[in-house]
């Protein structure tokens, strides 16, 4: 299944206050999400964004939070 391209990257600036206090941006890549941020995330801002991802496998690596697309059944 492809997608259009204006759905397979898309990013913003995170200003919700959903996100850890240090995340710079979001972005959107096919299913997966990669939040940066302006210094390294800690564990607590880990299980901040797996709050927003229940059931989903969200790593940790420095200022990236990855949240990686639903296994596929």
């Amino acid at each position: 299944m492809s997608r259009p391209p204006n759905q397979i990257c898309t990013s913003q600036r995170a200003i919700d206050g959903g996100w850890p206090s240090r995340t710079q941006d979001v972005s959107y890549i096919g299913d997966a999400c990669v939040v940066r941020g302006s210094s390294d995330f800690d564990l607590t801002d880990l299980n901040a964004v797996r709050g927003h991802f229940p059931g989903r496998r969200v790593t940790l690596d420095g200022d990236v939070i990855t949240v990686w697309p639903p296994v596929q059944q």
